[in-house]
């Protein structure tokens, strides 16, 4: 079952004044998320200068929100294929401090502080989502629900730090069950066609108003990865 939080952006969805909203530039028929190290403050790790070190490659240009339109392309659900676990319950468990106690060396925040803000990033009640070609399982306290979801565009958005990210869209069939959302929105850094290493997902009924969701960003992991593994994971960004 899943859980209405704010009914006018997710079932999911926390909205809390942490953060600015960002901006949506919307182009052509859906043309057009979000760039951030798991930080969606966007003037911590990612607000980098704009005369950023050339040496620097593309990859990670675009990993922190600095790219051309033109350089964005269509992706399929296959990008994010597999087995996918949330990582809710490590932050619950505590496996993620190490996370906030680096991010607290190099940051504004302090541990605490950190961990409470990705309390609210990372909350959900959908602890693994399966992909398999067009289908969707997700599942909530073991209980799986399934729909088909076909791609919808995918839309840019700009951030005040000066950044910029792209939320692959996909919609559901028509013929599936109401109690689906309608929408998914996949955000993982990247803006062209890839396989995901993991990635932030906002869903609802509404595409235009789950765009305005920056505070709320489940974030999931390959469920094949020990909770240690995803701490490594995180650290190396």
């Amino acid at each position: 079952m899943f859980v209405l939080a704010n009914p006018k952006i997710s079932t999911l969805a926390f909205s809390i004044a942490l953060l600015t909203c960002a901006q949506v530039t919307q182009a052509n028929d859906h043309n057009h998320d979000h760039s951030h190290d798991h930080d969606h403050s966007h003037s911590d790790a990612h607000a980098h200068d704009h005369d950023h070190d050339h040496d620097h490659s593309h990859d990670n240009d675009i990993y922190a929100g600095y790219f051309d339109d033109e350089q964005i392309a269509d992706r399929p659900l296959t990008d994010w294929e597999g087995d996918w676990q949330s990582v809710y319950p490590y932050l619950l468990d505590g496996t993620l401090d190490p996370v906030f106690a680096h991010k607290a060396e190099e940051g504004d925040k302090s541990a605490e502080e950190y961990k409470a803000y990705y309390d609210t990033g990372y909350a959900t009640d959908v602890e693994r989502i399966v992909i398999d070609g067009s289908s969707v399982t997700f599942f909530t306290n073991g209980e799986p629900m399934t729909g088909d979801y076909h791609y919808d565009g995918y839309e840019i958005l700009n951030y005040e730090a000066g950044n910029r990210g792209v939320r692959f869209i996909f919609e559901l069939a028509e013929e599936a069950d109401d109690a689906l959302p309608r929408y998914l929105q996949f955000s993982d850094h990247s803006i062209y066609p890839t396989d995901a290493h993991h990635y932030h997902l906002y869903w609802g009924d509404d595409r235009e108003a789950l765009l305005e969701e920056v505070t709320n960003w489940p974030t999931y992991y390959a469920s094949s990865l020990s909770g240690e593994e995803i701490v490594d994971e995180m650290l190396s960004h």
